[in-house]
């Protein structure tokens, strides 16, 4: 088993010097910065994510390796863990409304949207629960499998859900608020005590490994959001990154949804865009309403809460909190709870419909 890993490990390692890697890092920085130029919005995210899906789809050979992401992850929850306070827990209390509003949003969203792709695309029942499902795209593949469901409808829903989503929050937040993306202080990076970022990625890499093991989602994300805030609320340990490095973390998510189309046809995007359009549609008008009922609960912006309640995109939707500024550590909270209370939702709707086609 150890070995099996070890040699999974260093194959993907060795991804980071292909060409198909190094393909993607030649188009994205230019792409980036162009849009930096022309002033859109995120510019180091969707710049790179366009060019890369073009590029997919146009077959160019390209890839994203996992040790990449790993990284990436972890820096971003280093960049979160710098928002914990000493005052989490007493938010926490008021986050148990929000995480409620969260659970009946979920159920919602799979029973809806759910019912309209068997309607309206002919989607079988298992196929349309596991489309419907507002994120957790990786888990679900994983049970569509097991279940024998249509993977290919299932990935491209989520997929075009994605795009979607992270391409028009951008453009919402900016002109809804008047937060700068990257906000640069005078903050002097360098005399900081760096034998604090050791402790921080040590502390991080032994909580990636304990939650790993006992299944709580988004491993990489949530045990490094874990070490940081424990050292950081406990005066153990803390440690700013540069602003610059969220560019980056921008930059490799965005270039690695354009690279989830490298499996992807056209033909196979355009026969699920419609349905999938639609379905994103009424996720979002629920993610929406969820919000403005959750400002009846929790004293937070409303731009704040339509990120946390976004369906799907939990490592995008936390770069874009991150970048402007908007709790990423409430943003982060909630998506982890999503992906949870989905991890636990699809099973017992899938049981529950199995039963009720025994009894019939």
């Amino acid at each position: 088993m150890i070995k099996h890993q070890i040699k999974s490990y260093l194959e993907n390692a060795k991804q980071v010097f292909s060409i198909k890697f190094i393909s993607v890092l030649i188009i994205s920085f230019p792409s980036a910065i162009i849009a930096q130029y022309f002033n859109i919005p995120l510019a180091w995210f969707l710049g790179p994510m366009i060019i890369t899906s073009i590029a997919a789809l146009s077959g160019l050979k390209i890839i994203m390796p996992k040790i990449v992401l790993s990284f990436i992850l972890i820096i971003l929850g280093l960049h979160i863990g710098n928002y914990i306070d000493q005052n989490l827990f007493n938010q926490m209390l008021d986050w148990i409304w929000t995480s409620l509003i969260m659970l009946i949003y979920i159920i919602i969203c799979i029973l809806v949207v759910a019912k309209y792709l068997q309607k309206f695309a002919s989607y079988g029942e298992k196929a349309s629960i596991f489309s419907a499902a507002p994120g957790a795209l990786g888990p679900l593949m994983i049970l569509a499998e097991n279940e024998k469901t249509d993977l290919s409808q299932v990935a491209t829903s989520h997929l075009i859900r994605l795009i979607i989503i992270i391409t028009v929050i951008p453009f919402i937040i900016v002109n809804n608020t008047d937060n700068n993306v990257l906000l640069n202080d005078e903050f002097n990076y360098l005399a900081q005590n760096h034998l604090n970022l050791i402790l921080l990625i040590i502390a991080s890499l032994f909580f990636i490994f304990v939650f790993d093991k006992i299944r709580i989602p988004a491993a990489l994300l949530s045990g490094t959001l874990f070490a940081s805030g424990l050292l950081q609320i406990t005066d153990i340990a803390s440690y700013k990154l540069p602003d610059e490095t969220v560019n980056f973390c921008l930059l490799i998510l965005g270039s690695s949804v354009g690279c989830r189309f490298a499996e992807k046809t056209v033909k196979e995007i355009a026969n699920n865009s419609l349905h999938s359009i639609v379905a994103t549609t009424i996720l979002v008008v629920l993610g929406l309403v969820a919000a403005y009922v959750a400002t009846f609960v929790v004293d937070t912006n409303i731009l704040t809460l339509i990120l946390s309640f976004s369906p799907g995109g939990i490592y995008e939707v936390a770069v874009i909190a991150i970048a402007f500024d908007l709790e990423p550590d409430f943003v982060a909270f909630h998506h982890i709870i999503r992906l949870l209370f989905i991890l636990y939702i699809v099973p017992i709707i899938l049981r529950f419909l199995e039963r009720t086609k025994i009894k019939n």
